[in-house]
């Protein structure tokens, strides 16, 4: 092999390196080690917990589990570090899961990324991020996908509306930011979303405004249709809308001292027409809608890297959950695009068939046993029945005989009176 044929070799050998890069990758597979990677904040005292679990119902009992949320009604914040890094010309791809179990009402399902001068333990939700991505759900009103970005000190939240997932099974979600000021948003690795960062978000003003000094001429008709000079009213076409019925007559016991000066009652006069209106023309004046004229925003800079970051070293759960139970896992960030999507075909993708399976098999279970106790129940009260029927029975007979008992004993008391006479 030639020296020139090596060189090649290490060149694309580099090449390949240096377009794939992980950043950052957890999925728990090494139990409660990772207590030791992620951060609590200490900025509030009465955080909620997370626990490692796989849940309720799952694909596979160890590769399911991540971080859960284990209290209802808490703020929480956890955060996990990793080498600083820029993606200054370069994708960005961030990627997880989540599993909202618990049927969710109303709490986030999003992580936020930092820069490196985060102090984790003082981490809140005031903290400047760089991007916050993920679900976000808070009664039929709230269903969203938060993609914001924060630019020069700003959050800006994306102007279009991303439907996230909102039942009981893991999703993946996946934000690709690339560094021509474009981005695209995938659920279960399929796009939902793409477009322009300048597009979509209010980074930059606008490029063009309204000319300031501009005016709509005194005399612009924009009126299509006008009123025919020429059409004239017909005569006799005012007529009253309701006319005393001429067919009502005084009631024969109707006293005017008593009752006042009889009036017949009023109906729909046939004869009306309703209000007239001269017809319609085409406005032989008429311009067209006046269209303000527009020039370059002065303003307007355009800028090239909107999507850039100095700074990303720092990934955080930093939310609100009304009910608990929410799992988040398969955390990762690289840039390359199309390793995250088999990434997420070789964890999601692997385990959400079966995740689906135990969980409507669990239903199934669920609804037998209800079957059961519905006809257990139905039984009981059942046999209540019968043996309130067999005590009603039984006394009934003891009443009969009592009753034969105390015929009997007059019967005796009378035989015993006729022989003592």
């Amino acid at each position: 092999m030639t020296t020139l044929s090596l060189l090649f070799m290490a060149m694309s050998v580099a090449l390949i390196t240096a377009e794939s890069t992980v950043y950052f990758r957890e999925q728990f597979e090494d139990g409660d080690a990772w207590s030791s990677r992620w951060v609590e904040s200490k900025h509030k005292s009465d955080y909620g917990k997370f626990v490692l679990s796989a849940g309720k119902f799952y694909g596979d009992a160890e590769k399911d589990k991540g971080l859960q949320t284990s209290q209802d009604a808490r703020f929480y914040s956890l955060s996990s570090r990793f080498e600083p890094f820029s993606n200054k010309d370069q994708t960005l791809v961030i990627q997880f899961t989540v599993k909202h179990e618990q049927n969710i009402d109303c709490g986030g399902g999003y992580i936020k990324l930092f820069p490196a001068d985060l102090n984790q333990e003082d981490m809140h939700g005031d903290s400047t991020y760089n991007i916050m991505f993920g679900p976000d759900i808070c009664g039929p009103g709230t269903k969203k996908v938060h993609v914001i970005f924060n630019y020069k000190g700003k959050n800006h939240l994306i102007n279009k509306d991303i439907r996230c997932k909102d039942d009981e099974y893991t999703h993946l979600y996946t934000l690709i930011v690339n560094p021509d000021n474009t981005y695209e948003v995938k659920i279960d690795n399929k796009k939902v979303e793409s477009g322009s960062l300048e597009d979509d978000w209010d980074f930059l003003p606008p490029k063009k405004i309204k000319d300031p000094d501009a005016k709509k001429p005194e005399d612009w008709d924009e009126r299509e249709k006008i009123d025919d000079p020429d059409d004239k009213k017909p005569e006799g076409w005012d007529k009253p809308e309701n006319i005393p019925d001429p067919d009502a007559k005084k009631p024969d016991d109707w006293d005017d001292e008593m009752d006042g000066e009889w009036e017949p009652p009023m109906v729909s006069n046939p004869d009306y027409k309703g209000e007239w209106k001269p017809r319609q023309i085409d406005n032989p004046a008429y311009k067209g809608k006046w269209v303000h004229p527009e020039i370059d925003n002065p303003e307007y800079t355009p800028d090239a890297e909107i999507y850039k970051y100095d700074s990303i070293s720092v990934i955080g759960l930093d939310l609100w959950q009304v009910k608990s139970g929410t799992i988040f896992d398969n955390f990762f960030i690289t840039n390359d695009p199309k390793l995250a999507e088999e990434i997420g075909n070789e964890t999601w993708g692997q385990t959400k068939d079966p995740e689906k399976k135990m969980k409507e098999s669990q239903e199934e279970e669920e609804r037998k046993k209800r079957e059961e106790e519905d006809k257990k129940r139905k039984e009981e009260a059942k046999d209540e029945e019968e043996e309130e029927e067999k005590d009603e029975e039984e006394e009934e007979e003891e009443e009969e005989e009592e009753e034969e008992e105390e015929e009997e004993e007059e019967e005796e008391t009378d035989s015993k009176l006729k022989d003592e006479l």
